[in-house]
Protein backbone atom coordinates (compact mmCIF):
# COMPACT_ATOMS: atom_id res chain seq x y z
CA UNK A 1 0.00 0.00 0.00
CA UNK A 2 1.66 3.11 -0.73
CA UNK A 3 0.59 6.98 -1.06
CA UNK A 4 0.65 9.06 -3.40
CA UNK A 5 1.09 12.64 -4.56
CA UNK A 6 -0.28 14.40 -7.27
CA UNK A 7 0.28 18.07 -8.10
CA UNK A 8 -0.66 20.36 -10.48
CA UNK A 9 -0.87 24.16 -11.85
CA UNK A 10 -2.34 25.33 -14.74
CA UNK A 11 0.20 27.43 -16.12
CA UNK A 12 3.88 26.75 -17.32
CA UNK A 13 4.10 30.33 -14.88
CA UNK A 14 2.74 29.04 -12.19
CA UNK A 15 4.68 26.45 -9.50
CA UNK A 16 3.94 23.12 -7.38
CA UNK A 17 5.94 23.91 -4.28
CA UNK A 18 3.78 24.30 -1.87
CA UNK A 19 1.62 21.24 -3.00
CA UNK A 20 4.74 19.40 -3.23
CA UNK A 21 6.37 20.52 0.30
CA UNK A 22 2.65 19.24 1.60
CA UNK A 23 2.53 16.28 -0.10
CA UNK A 24 5.96 15.23 1.19
CA UNK A 25 4.91 15.89 4.92
CA UNK A 26 1.68 13.73 4.08
CA UNK A 27 3.87 10.69 3.49
CA UNK A 28 3.66 10.37 -0.78
CA UNK A 29 6.67 8.16 -1.25
CA UNK A 30 5.86 8.94 -5.16
CA UNK A 31 4.61 12.51 -6.14
CA UNK A 32 2.77 13.08 -10.25
CA UNK A 33 3.90 16.84 -10.83
CA UNK A 34 2.78 18.66 -14.02
CA UNK A 35 1.72 22.15 -15.34
CA UNK A 36 -1.64 21.89 -17.17
CA UNK A 37 -4.55 23.43 -17.59
CA UNK A 38 -7.74 21.28 -15.64
CA UNK A 39 -9.93 21.84 -18.55
CA UNK A 40 -9.75 17.99 -20.32
CA UNK A 41 -8.04 14.30 -18.88
CA UNK A 42 -6.47 14.17 -21.93
CA UNK A 43 -4.18 17.53 -21.77
CA UNK A 44 -3.31 16.08 -17.80
CA UNK A 45 -0.99 12.84 -19.13
CA UNK A 46 0.80 13.03 -15.44
CA UNK A 47 -2.43 12.55 -13.56
CA UNK A 48 -3.43 9.21 -15.96
CA UNK A 49 -0.13 7.82 -15.11
CA UNK A 50 -1.10 8.87 -11.32
CA UNK A 51 -4.06 6.49 -11.43
CA UNK A 52 -2.89 4.15 -13.75
CA UNK A 53 -0.05 3.00 -11.43
CA UNK A 54 -2.43 2.73 -8.39
CA UNK A 55 -2.67 -0.85 -6.65
CA UNK A 56 -5.30 -2.01 -4.16
CA UNK A 57 -4.99 -0.25 -0.93
CA UNK A 58 -3.05 2.92 -2.09
CA UNK A 59 -4.04 6.49 -1.22
CA UNK A 60 -4.21 9.40 -3.66
CA UNK A 61 -3.36 12.43 -2.19
CA UNK A 62 -3.82 15.86 -3.33
CA UNK A 63 -3.57 19.39 -1.44
CA UNK A 64 -6.76 20.29 -2.82
CA UNK A 65 -9.68 18.77 -5.22
CA UNK A 66 -9.65 20.82 -7.88
CA UNK A 67 -6.06 19.97 -8.71
CA UNK A 68 -7.27 17.24 -9.60
CA UNK A 69 -10.75 17.80 -11.19
CA UNK A 70 -12.05 21.32 -12.83
CA UNK A 71 -15.91 20.25 -12.87
CA UNK A 72 -18.12 17.63 -10.96
CA UNK A 73 -18.58 15.36 -13.79
CA UNK A 74 -14.75 15.40 -14.36
CA UNK A 75 -13.83 14.67 -10.20
CA UNK A 76 -16.70 11.71 -10.23
CA UNK A 77 -15.14 10.01 -13.32
CA UNK A 78 -11.89 10.21 -11.79
CA UNK A 79 -13.06 9.01 -8.42
CA UNK A 80 -14.32 6.17 -9.96
CA UNK A 81 -11.41 5.52 -11.97
CA UNK A 82 -9.36 5.62 -8.45
CA UNK A 83 -12.29 3.14 -6.30
CA UNK A 84 -12.00 0.96 -9.76
CA UNK A 85 -7.95 0.52 -8.48
CA UNK A 86 -9.17 -0.55 -5.08
CA UNK A 87 -7.29 2.93 -4.04
CA UNK A 88 -8.80 5.65 -1.92
CA UNK A 89 -8.52 9.71 -2.53
CA UNK A 90 -7.22 12.41 0.27
CA UNK A 91 -6.94 15.84 0.55
CA UNK A 92 -4.22 17.76 2.67
CA UNK A 93 -6.06 20.96 2.94
CA UNK A 94 -9.79 19.79 2.88
CA UNK A 95 -11.57 16.91 4.98
CA UNK A 96 -11.58 13.84 2.39
CA UNK A 97 -11.52 10.31 2.66
CA UNK A 98 -13.19 8.12 0.32
CA UNK A 99 -13.26 5.07 2.37
CA UNK A 100 -16.91 5.57 3.90
CA UNK A 101 -20.00 6.77 1.95
CA UNK A 102 -20.25 10.03 4.10
CA UNK A 103 -16.58 11.31 2.86
CA UNK A 104 -17.90 10.36 -0.78
CA UNK A 105 -20.12 12.37 -0.05
CA UNK A 106 -17.99 15.19 1.13
CA UNK A 107 -15.58 15.08 -1.90
CA UNK A 108 -19.15 15.31 -4.25
CA UNK A 109 -19.98 18.42 -1.97
CA UNK A 110 -16.56 20.18 -2.77
CA UNK A 111 -16.00 19.31 -6.26
CA UNK A 112 -19.86 21.03 -6.56
CA UNK A 113 -18.74 24.34 -5.25
CA UNK A 114 -15.26 24.23 -6.63
CA UNK A 115 -17.34 24.28 -10.02
CA UNK A 116 -19.82 26.64 -8.55
CA UNK A 117 -16.99 29.26 -7.58
CA UNK A 118 -14.88 29.29 -10.59
CA UNK A 119 -18.56 29.73 -12.77
CA UNK A 120 -19.18 32.80 -10.27
CA UNK A 121 -15.11 34.06 -11.02
CA UNK A 122 -15.82 33.89 -14.91
CA UNK A 123 -19.50 35.72 -14.58
CA UNK A 124 -17.88 38.46 -12.63
CA UNK A 125 -14.79 38.85 -14.94
CA UNK A 126 -17.21 38.88 -18.13
CA UNK A 127 -19.69 41.12 -16.10
CA UNK A 128 -16.49 43.60 -15.81
CA UNK A 129 -14.59 43.63 -19.41
CA UNK A 130 -18.90 44.35 -20.32
CA UNK A 131 -18.63 46.88 -17.78
CA UNK A 132 -15.47 48.29 -19.00
CA UNK A 133 -16.45 48.30 -22.69
CA UNK A 134 -19.57 50.33 -22.02
CA UNK A 135 -17.43 52.82 -20.89
CA UNK A 136 -15.17 52.83 -23.54
CA UNK A 137 -12.38 50.94 -22.19
CA UNK A 138 -11.02 47.78 -24.00
CA UNK A 139 -9.22 45.33 -21.72
CA UNK A 140 -5.69 44.13 -23.10
CA UNK A 141 -3.53 45.28 -25.23
CA UNK A 142 -4.14 48.04 -27.73
CA UNK A 143 -4.70 46.37 -31.23
CA UNK A 144 -3.70 49.41 -33.76
CA UNK A 145 -0.34 51.34 -33.85
CA UNK A 146 -0.40 54.75 -34.93
CA UNK A 147 0.68 55.84 -38.53
CA UNK A 148 4.31 57.14 -36.38
CA UNK A 149 4.51 54.08 -34.70
CA UNK A 150 3.92 51.44 -37.35
CA UNK A 151 6.81 53.20 -39.13
CA UNK A 152 8.92 53.25 -36.26
CA UNK A 153 8.15 49.63 -35.86
CA UNK A 154 8.46 47.92 -39.30
CA UNK A 155 12.02 50.18 -39.54
CA UNK A 156 12.85 48.80 -36.16
CA UNK A 157 11.96 45.39 -37.36
CA UNK A 158 14.06 45.66 -40.94
CA UNK A 159 17.07 46.68 -39.07
CA UNK A 160 17.23 43.74 -38.05
CA UNK A 161 18.89 42.68 -34.33
CA UNK A 162 15.00 42.24 -32.47
CA UNK A 163 12.18 40.13 -32.75
CA UNK A 164 7.86 40.77 -33.24
CA UNK A 165 7.95 40.23 -29.33
CA UNK A 166 10.62 43.02 -28.54
CA UNK A 167 9.15 45.46 -30.63
CA UNK A 168 5.65 44.30 -29.81
CA UNK A 169 6.72 44.96 -25.92
CA UNK A 170 7.92 48.50 -26.54
CA UNK A 171 4.67 49.78 -28.37
CA UNK A 172 2.22 47.86 -26.24
CA UNK A 173 1.20 45.55 -28.84
CA UNK A 174 1.27 41.77 -29.42
CA UNK A 175 3.70 40.39 -31.59
CA UNK A 176 1.02 39.54 -34.24
CA UNK A 177 0.25 43.11 -35.00
CA UNK A 178 4.15 44.33 -35.22
CA UNK A 179 4.16 41.03 -38.06
CA UNK A 180 1.04 42.45 -40.23
CA UNK A 181 2.83 45.68 -39.93
CA UNK A 182 5.76 44.43 -41.54
CA UNK A 183 3.86 42.37 -44.13
CA UNK A 184 1.54 45.21 -45.13
CA UNK A 185 5.45 47.13 -45.32
CA UNK A 186 6.73 44.40 -47.42
CA UNK A 187 3.55 44.29 -49.66
CA UNK A 188 3.61 48.09 -50.10
CA UNK A 189 7.23 47.99 -51.52
CA UNK A 190 6.55 44.94 -53.86
CA UNK A 191 3.84 46.66 -55.51
CA UNK A 192 5.71 49.75 -55.49
CA UNK A 193 8.66 47.65 -57.44
CA UNK A 194 11.46 48.48 -54.27
CA UNK A 195 13.57 45.71 -53.33
CA UNK A 196 13.88 44.58 -49.59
Amino acid sequence: MATIGYARVSTREQETHLQLDALRLAGCSVIFEEKASGASQRGRPELARCIGSLQRGDTVVVYKIDRMARSLSDLLDILRRIERAGATIKSVTEPLDTTNSMGMFVVQILGAVAQLERAIIRERSIAGQMAARARGKFPGRICELSREDEQAAVAAYLSGGTTYNIIGRRFGVSSSVVKRAVYRARDKRRKQGGCE
